[in-house]
């Protein structure tokens, strides 16, 4: 088991649930509650991650961070070093990559608040914020915490986005599925397989968790599959 490429994994799943997490949550709370007739573009492009092949969004992702790019050379200008293959640039596009993870679930649960009692919240004199903070965000509870085992659940496994956007430099970008990669390409199969089944145990731990929380609500995400 490489435990460096396990703590990048680990380090990187944490920091995206985190930013989903603050920037999901008004984004996701838009979306329920929006009435702009072009709120199916926002959708659109939330969800195309779920679509895309992972090396096309990998590609255009590396392409925005790179420094011909205005937002690659004015991070570069900023911080002194380029984005493209380290860690922070691996974080940027997990971010993407997960978004829909993050957001449909908690914009399905905010939806699902009955609409009488947040009318009733506001004609008693509580503000919209307040109201979002006391009635809506509780009653949504289950839908915040499916968004953020998805998101955790599905950075640990991503491939296609990590290699593209941070190569495989070990300690630094190396993650687990690349680990596992290389093992294969090294032909240690034994070593493969047990990395493989602790993420097996995991994945099946965290749909259990997401379908517990679904029997427990009203229905709200169902996770798509497909394959990467």
């Amino acid at each position: 088991m490489n435990w460096d490429a396990v703590f990048t994994s680990l380090r990187l799943a944490s920091l995206t649930s985190l930013i989903l997490l603050v920037l999901g949550i008004p984004l996701a709370s838009w979306l329920a509650f929006s009435r702009w007739r072009g709120k199916f573009l926002v959708e659109s492009v939330v969800a195309l991650p779920l679509v895309l092949p992972p090396t096309v969004l990998g590609f255009y992702i590396l392409t925005a961070m790179g420094p011909r790019s205005p937002a690659g050379r004015w991070y570069e200008t900023l911080i002194g070093s380029p984005l493209p293959f380290t860690f922070e640039g691996l974080v940027f596009g997990s971010v993407i990559y997960s978004l829909p993870f993050a957001i449909q679930p908690m914009a399905n649960a905010f939806a699902a608040v009955d609409r009488s009692l947040v009318e009733v919240s506001w004609t008693l004199g509580i503000s919209r914020l307040a109201t979002f903070f006391r009635l809506i965000l509780p009653s949504a509870k289950n839908g915040v915490i499916t968004a953020l085992v998805l998101t955790f659940a599905h950075t640990m496994g991503e491939f296609g986005v990590v290699l593209m956007v941070g190569g495989n430099i070990e300690g630094v970008t190396r993650t687990v599925s690349i680990d596992i990669y290389d093992q294969v390409q090294d032909l240690n199969y034994t070593a493969a397989s047990q990395t493989s089944l602790v993420l097996l145990v995991f994945s099946f731990t965290v749909l259990a968790i997401v379908y517990w929380l679904n029997r427990r609500s009203s229905p709200m995400f169902w996770p798509a599959t497909r394959q990467r």
